[in-house]
């Protein structure tokens, strides 16, 4: 008990309460705690996006010239500008150039402060796992995280291209005037997608380790999963160009079939704990355990 308490010390009120229980009340306290804080760092990440916005950092360009460096790739020919060098995007209003950096510096603040309100959400749930369920979530967060930031980054590497084909056809009859709310919204929505979309895997290994889906289920679904991960690509994708929907659905694949193999080596695992139940059925029940022979009577004449 003594080692329980000093473990659990870090959590406010566990000094007074060394069985850390908490009334549904407190769980509703604790839990707009966090949510202030969570917001605290999502507004603090929004203010620091609104500054980089325009002014970059030693070594580091602004965040509006690394979101439109895509655009200024292009050929000149491919988008109209003052000159043939200009690389400007076209507002229609007099609050467009303001709403739309509000709009990237509060999207870019929830990415910038992920680590704040994922540290909030971590240290509202960890109360209520065990150690290997703790252990379990630190790798799902930290592994969402990368998948998230992999999908973005991969989504920006393919909007130069996406961007070509769709304003770079016919562009010796036409040129076009992007405004600056729907470039940043097809090039923010893109690399969302692109995020959620390398979430998918992770969600199937999730599946695999609550007992939802078993490895063999998978195997024999796999063209479905396929055809599934096209059909998102081409449904998510805003621009529906075909180069974005590709690369999102070959990406897909890729991580799926990762995502299987994995679930694969946790079955195998699973199975040398468990002999004998990976040769069941998916709907067939396990075999109950034999009764333990009952004590015989010595020392009875």
């Amino acid at each position: 008990m003594r080692d329980r308490v000093r473990r659990l010390r870090w959590w406010p009120g566990r000094r007074r309460d060394p069985e850390a229980t908490m009334s549904a009340l407190d769980h509703l306290l604790e839990l707009r705690r966090r949510l202030a804080w969570a917001l605290l760092a999502v507004g603090a990440g929004t203010v620091a996006a609104f500054v980089w916005y325009e002014h970059g950092l030693p070594g580091v360009p602004s965040l509006g010239s690394l979101l439109l460096e895509p655009y200024c790739s292009l050929p000149a020919s491919a988008r109209a500008g003052l000159n043939g060098t200009d690389c400007r995007l076209l507002a229609t209003g007099p609050f467009d150039q303001f709403l739309l950096r509000v709009k990237v510096a509060l999207t870019a603040g929830v990415v910038l402060s992920a680590p704040g309100w994922l540290g909030q959400l971590w240290l509202f749930v960890t109360p209520g796992l065990r150690r290997p369920e703790r252990r379990g979530a630190a790798a799902f967060i930290g592994t969402a995280s990368v998948l998230f930031a992999g999908g973005a980054v991969v989504a920006y590497l393919v909007v130069a291209q996406a961007l070509g084909f769709l304003l770079a056809v016919g562009n010796s009859v036409q040129t076009t005037a992007l405004r600056g709310d729907e470039y940043f919204s097809l090039v923010l929505s893109l690399m969302v997608v692109f995020g959620v979309g390398f979430l998918t895997p992770l969600v199937v290994v999730a599946l695999n380790r609550l007992g939802v889906v078993s490895y063999r289920r998978l195997a024999r679904w796999r063209r479905g999963i396929v055809f599934g991960a096209f059909l998102f690509a081409g449904v998510a994708t805003p621009g529906g160009d075909p180069i974005s929907m590709a690369v999102l659905g070959a990406a897909l694949c890729v991580l799926l079939e990762a995502a299987i193999q994995v679930c694969r080596l946790h079955d195998r695992r699973r199975a040398r704990r468990d002999p004998g139940w990976e040769d069941l059925d998916d709907d067939e029940a396990s075999p109950a355990p034999a009764p333990a022979p009952a004590p015989t009577e010595t020392g009875r004449s």
